[in-house]
């Protein structure tokens, strides 16, 4: 196998990991009711096979960013592989609720450790040359859809016609693949001398895991309750600390001054406003497929394919040309409010609505928003950080896009309840609530692309000429 041959092959990994990391979000939501006849699941606990895992993930990320740096990526990438594979297998043997929960914890550590050091190690594979590098963000990028729709249907077809400890098994062949592969195929570069900053770890990841368990609980106990802002004020007591502690330390888990990186902060905030405004889209999109026009899972997942088909076709193929000839910046902007009027005529929903007037062509200009912010959002941020601190920056973006996910996903569950979407049967009622979700992620959209104009620094011609003319693959 030729050098530049292995370095794709690298590269498929490396997607099959993000694919594999967003697919064990989606692929719970079709098995959640067996599990729950199975294993004694409380209605009010069910919410937690899902949040266990994203309370993990998103409070571990910036931790495993940093031990990708010290420990080499290559090293902590197929730790996280073993990680998921034990998660993965506990999780399908479990017979009680605290098993299931634990083991989903377990596999969102796993995928913490994943994330941040398959970015890096894309980074170490293509940064070198700009133009590949785009190419390989974006099919980087494509496989996040790719990994949610499939696993809306990997997850109904295994629940109907197998078990539901299989929509966990399944994990287990591909995580064994990637571990096999990763020595054959990953650079063995990339670790660092320095020490663990133990305290600052802890904290951060208390910090974090803290203000997502809030997020995603505020729905169910209230935004007004005390045990909300109870455990989102220690929250941010702990992030405090974090702070002070990275403040006074030589060898930092995060050097403050990262921030003050030209377009760094700007890139990141930047995710943020995108997974906080496309995660609540797709999630409410789904429900509407399913509640209102009375798609079942099947038909659901398919009315989600154009969309995630665009996607795709969008970041590969349309972005690195629109970033080469406009600039990361302008593409951010234009893909945030393309993705704001996608999303704001999907809020013209109506109870008696069909597929093809009421989704597709507005989810289709949702769809390609998303493809042109995504990538150029995402490369500015890990591009802009010094190239020994890439884990770090890794780290950091994923934290922003899961954060953000959260963030925007409970915001608008609560605008959602608040407009009748809690009204299970009523559909004009449904409807009601759903649109209003779509308009708040529109506003969503829209902040962003107004703050992106406003913060992010516009490259020059000369750093941007090079990027992202189309690279065959081989």
């Amino acid at each position: 196998m030729s050098s530049g041959s292995k370095r794709w092959w690298a590269l498929g990994l490396i997607a099959l990991a993000q694919f594999m990391v967003i697919m064990d979000t989606s692929i719970i939501g079709v098995a959640l009711p067996q599990m729950q006849a199975d294993l004694g699941f409380s209605p009010e606990n069910l919410s937690w096979v899902f949040n266990a895992y994203v309370v993990a993930f998103g409070g571990l990320l910036l931790l495993g960013g940093r031990l990708s740096d010290l420990f080499g990526a290559r090293r902590m990438f197929t730790t996280g592989w073993l990680i998921l594979l034990v998660g993965s297998v506990v999780a399908g043997l479990a017979d009680s609720v605290a098993v299931e929960l634990a083991a989903r914890a377990v596999q969102g550590v796993g995928a913490a450790l994943i994330a941040p050091s398959a970015l890096t190690l894309l980074m170490m594979l293509f940064g070198a040359t700009p133009k590949e590098l785009t190419k390989a963000l974006a099919l980087y990028g494509a496989a996040a859809p790719a990994g949610g729709t499939a696993g809306v249907f990997l997850g109904g077809l295994i629940t109907e016609y197998v078990s539901w400890p299989w929509v966990f098994y399944i994990n287990v062949p591909i995580a064994v693949l990637a571990v096999l592969a990763t020595p054959a195929l990953m650079p063995a570069g990339g670790a660092s001398r320095g020490s663990l900053d133990i305290a600052g770890g802890l904290t951060v990841t208390a910090g974090l895991a803290a203000a997502v368990y809030a997020i995603v609980q505020a729905p169910e106990v209230g935004w007004a309750s005390a045990q909300t802002w109870l455990v989102l004020g220690g929250a941010v007591a702990l992030l405090a600390v974090f702070l002070a502690i990275q403040a006074g330390r030589r060898e930092p888990l995060m050097r403050l001054s990262i921030f003050r990186t030209p377009n760094l902060g700007a890139a990141n905030l930047a995710q943020v406003l995108l997974g906080g405004a496309w995660i609540p889209m797709w999630f409410f999109l789904n429900l509407y497929l399913q509640q209102v026009l009375g798609y079942s899972a099947f038909p659901s997942g398919a009315a989600l394919l154009p969309m995630t088909i665009l996607i795709m076709i969008g970041m590969i193929v349309l972005a690195p040309r629109a970033i080469a000839r406009f600039g990361p910046k302008a593409m951010t902007v234009t893909g945030l409010a393309v993705l704001a009027v996608g999303m704001g005529w999907l809020s013209l929903i109506r109870p008696d609505g069909n597929f093809w007037v009421d989704v597709l062509p507005a989810s289709l200009v949702a769809a390609l928003g998303m493809s042109l912010a995504f990538i150029p959002s995402l490369g500015t941020a890990i591009s802009s950080a010094r190239p020994e601190e890439g884990g770090l920056a890794s780290g950091i973006v994923n934290t922003s896009y899961q954060v953000g996910s959260a963030l925007g996903l409970a915001a608008m569950t609560a605008v959602a309840a608040s407009f009748g979407a809690d009204q299970l049967g009523n559909r004009p009622a449904l409807t009601d609530g759903f649109s209003a979700s779509f308009l708040g992620a529109a506003a969503i959209a829209a902040l962003g692309a107004v703050l992106a104009a406003l913060t992010l620094r516009t490259t020059t011609r000369q750093e941007t000429a090079a990027e992202t003319q189309p690279t065959p693959i081989g």
